[in-house]
């Protein structure tokens, strides 16, 4: 057999080390090819890094040092966060940047979540197995009505209520999706806390499901715009101007009611909002209006006769769906949001104008004719991030006609009756309150919160011209129920029993609360009629054992 040819060694090119075939030291193509698969190992190694430091910033571990990025004041931009529903035992207590939202709403994006089409959908919510307890009879269900807690003196003052429900449960849906070089959000919420049957407590307990929010928000650039019923913009944020209820600061109260002092509403609005920077938001809301008086006022008799024609319709009670308004509330807001040694600290202002109008009749003055009175009022909230674990928050408002965003506690106005004209005249009351607190997460699964929170409501009264005799608010020999201040304290806990991002969360919340409210006016005793305590109290107590959606 012949033997094989013998073939020339490769050229080896200038500066090239040449093999050696007794060492087996690697070719210069190999030698790169090494090098390669070493910048790939380190690179893997800082991914894994990076994601182990982002997981223990959503377990609420990481130091305050360790967050990164800038807040984030958009609704539509917070869209990959799974966003539990407003009053979820939880608070903002790290930098909000998308990834804190995702840590305040207690969970990460689960298996719950699912894509159609262009569009994530993110199911959520929770069910909640609540006990409430009162030293008296408020007889207003799941949430305190704070402005008639009743004296001691009467039959509900002496009895005590305590009782077991599930009402509080929520469903909510957030659809995200990019459209037209912008980011968009739908978002719905419900609850079982709505206008219940009459029969509720007998045997079934049918509560009944109502709306809270339903709304879409779309974010391009520097603007976003908002449509449809979300809560007022009145209502202090914990970061930018925010649409989602994670980012709003409503206490983390499990009352319904949240705390005395709280300025907030849930209604229909349309807002737009400008960032000009990433720490910096300006918007304006038109929302709905509503002719607020309640019941705890005295109107002229010619407005509210004992018999005859009534022209009551003309005001919302407490229970009117139709009344009518002049034109629609208009908030404005200014956020800043600053970081403070990696924390954030968060400042807002902002602005009501608001209007009520009545029409009196030929039949009462001769002529036909309305008088409108236009009123408004300013806020001024901070929410303060100390640490990554402790928050102060304190939030004020002073309005002349904005009563009813004090959580109905007081009437936007009352009517009067011109001496001269006979016209019926709204006249604004003067109405303020202020809360203030902190949250603490002591451990990463245990936090403590505390507020105090205040409302006042000024006299507003006149003559009446038909009897001679004061109506309106506040005047001397008024009702009990025209009330000039109304005080809370109240603390409680969230603790986690566990947490999972496929399974929920188990949760047990605690609140206490200690409510006092003082009339303007107190019968004093008679002869044959004791007289009625200065102040009216009560002791409240939840604890309520959650199961969050994933």
């Amino acid at each position: 057999m012949a033997a094989p040819a013998a073939t020339n060694p490769p050229a080896v090119p200038a500066g090239a080390t040449t093999p050696s075939a007794n060492n087996g030291t690697a070719t210069g193509a190999n030698a790169a090819v090494e090098g390669e698969l070493q910048q790939l190992r380190d690179l893997l190694e800082a991914q894994q890094a990076e994601i182990a430091a982002l997981k223990e910033r959503l377990n609420g571990t990481a130091t305050p040092n360790s967050a990164v990025g800038s807040p984030t004041t958009s609704g539509a931009q917070s869209g990959n966060a799974t966003v539990l529903p407003s009053g979820n035992g939880t608070a903002n207590l790290t930098v909000p940047t998308q990834q804190s939202a995702e840590a305040r709403s207690g969970e990460a994006e689960g298996k719950l979540s699912f894509r159609i089409g262009g569009a994530d959908f993110a199911p959520g919510g929770f069910v909640d197995f609540s006990n409430y307890w009162r030293s008296t009879n408020v007889g207003s269900g799941f949430g305190t009505s704070f402005n008639t807690i009743p004296f001691n003196n009467t039959s509900a003052g002496g009895l005590t209520e305590d009782h077991v429900t599930a009402v509080n449960s929520r469903l909510s849906l957030k659809v995200t999706s990019h459209v037209a070089g912008g980011d968009v959000l739908g978002y719905v919420e419900t609850d079982f806390n709505g206008n219940q049957p009459t029969n509720l407590l007998i045997n079934r307990n049918g509560a009944t499901l109502r709306l809270r929010l339903f709304l879409a928000d779309y974010r391009r650039g520097s603007w976003e715009i908002l449509g449809g019923q979300d809560w007022t913009m009145l209502t202090p944020d914990r970061v930018g101007i925010a649409a989602l209820p994670a980012d709003l600061f409503t206490t983390l109260d499990i009352d319904a009611n949240n705390g005395v002092g709280l300025v907030s509403a849930r209604q229909a609005q349309v807002r737009l909002v400008y960032h000009p920077t990433e720490y910096w938001a300006m918007g304006v809301s038109v929302e709905n209006p509503d002719q607020y008086t309640g019941t705890a006022l005295t109107f002229p008799s010619a407005f509210n006769p004992a018999t005859g024609t009534t022209y009551t319709n003309q005001v919302d009670q407490g229970t009117g769906t139709s009344s009518p308004a002049y034109f629609p509330d208009i908030i404005a807001k200014i956020t800043r949001d600053q970081l403070v040694r990696g924390n954030d600290w968060h400042f807002e202002v902002a602005g009501l104008l608001t209007s009520d109008k009545l029409y009196t009749p030929a039949a009462v003055a001769g002529v036909g004719a309305t008088q409108a009175k236009t009123g408004g009022g300013i806020a001024a909230n901070i929410d303060l991030a100390l640490t990554h674990k402790f928050h102060v928050i304190a939030n004020s408002f002073w309005s002349d006609g904005g009563g009813r965003y004090i959580y109905a506690l007081g009437p936007n106005f009352v009517v009067a009756q011109d001496p001269a004209s006979l016209n019926f005249v709204p006249s604004l009351v003067h109405a303020g309150s202020g809360l203030a607190g902190f949250e603490y997460q002591a451990t990463r699964k245990f936090q403590w919160f505390a507020y105090y929170g205040g409302a006042y409501f000024g006299r507003d009264f006149s003559i009446d011209p038909a009897t001679g005799k004061p109506v309106g608010y506040g005047y001397t020999g008024s009702a009990n129920s025209e009330n000039r201040a109304i005080q809370e304290i109240s603390t409680g806990f969230t603790h986690s029993f566990w947490k999972s991002e496929n399974y929920g969360a188990l949760q047990l919340i605690n609140q206490i609360s200690w409510v006092t409210r003082a009339p303007w006016y107190v019968a004093p005793a008679t002869a044959t009629t004791p007289g009625a305590p200065k102040n009216a109290n009560a002791a409240v107590v939840y604890v309520d054992l959650r199961y969050v959606i994933p």
